[in-house]
């Protein structure tokens, strides 16, 4: 396939992946983290989370974070935040996006946030209007869009209304999260079909967890499908709580080297990102779990 066409991608290992990690990073050490990836040419990177370190303690520290990154360097460093107290502390920060966390299961929501689907839109109701008055873009994750460790299979049409509600609440762009790495490509397919009836495809990402070894399979067809947003963490960190052993999000330099194979173009250095995993690999007494980037240690090694 030869193509010039942009795909993005959303970094998500220093907080999505860093947020499951049982080793937990400093400030310090979460900063180098979030300026080695920006050295790569990744311009869009989730730098964490304003939530209570009590429930998350890998996200401690959030707004001394963001105080320290810069503003003017070309990078998008976006937040989640759970409510409009987490909103008001990313503001505080300088934080230029932010995001909300929403779920396609009932289940899942009470578990995860504490509270009903509908609940949590009447919280992220006054994130919304504050954001929009501060002119800070919110991103909408909608997790269990592929199924639920609790409930199992979760309707389509959910997804569709949980999507639906966040952009016409005013979420520009709308994440929908196989949490459990559980889809499969053609469930995939029928998923971004639906939602594409009710929401641009230009609106709509793709968040794939690797637990069953589908994520670069369900991003393939997404792509054939028209989405050009994709989420990602650098040496595939991260993991769902509720799979124990699940291999986690969808490793950045496996995206890349599809994408880059394709001909798509995105930026990024993919060599550059290979380092990056081994490195914070290595700092959290771990193997990459990236197959590309394994790949590329034993090929550098083999030049020395």
């Amino acid at each position: 396939m030869a193509t010039s066409e942009k795909v993005k991608i959303v970094e998500m290992a220093a907080r999505d992946g860093l947020q499951n990690e049982p080793r937990h990073l400093s400030v310090e050490a979460r900063l180098s983290l979030i300026r080695d990836l920006a050295a790569t040419g990744l311009r869009h990177i989730e730098g964490g989370a304003f939530v209570s370190p009590r429930w998350v303690p890998q996200m401690a520290g959030a707004e001394e974070l963001f105080r320290q990154l810069p503003s003017d360097d070309g990078v998008t460093y976006s937040a989640l935040v759970p409510n409009l107290q987490g909103l008001e502390a990313a503001l505080r920060a300088g934080c230029r996006e932010v995001a909300v966390f929403a779920a396609a299961s009932e289940a899942f929501s009470r578990s995860n946030i504490n509270c009903s689907i509908d609940e949590s839109f009447e919280r992220f109701a006054p994130v919304l209007h504050t954001a929009r008055e501060a002119g800070v873009p919110v991103r909408g994750y909608v997790s269990c869009v592929l199924g639920c460790p609790f409930s199992g299979p979760v309707a389509t049409d959910a997804v569709v209304r949980v999507a639906s509600r966040l952009y016409q609440m005013g979420c520009h762009e709308i994440s929908l999260g196989d949490t459990i790495g559980a889809g499969r490509p053609d469930e995939t397919a029928r998923l971004i079909e639906h939602c594409a009836r009710a929401l641009p495809i230009t609106a709509l990402a793709g968040h794939f967890h690797d637990t069953y070894g589908m994520a670069i399979a369900n991003i393939h067809v997404a792509l054939g499908l028209g989405m050009r947003t994709f989420d990602s963490s650098v040496a595939g960190l991260g993991g769902c709580p509720y799979s124990p052993g699940a291999s986690g999000n969808v490793a950045t330099e496996d995206v890349l080297y599809l994408l880059h194979g394709m001909g798509f173009e995105t930026g990024i250095d993919l060599d550059a990102v290979a380092r990056v995993g081994a490195r914070i690999s290595a700092e959290l007494g771990q193997p990459s779990r990236s197959r590309v980037g394994l790949a590329l240690a034993a090929r550098d090694a083999r030049h020395l």
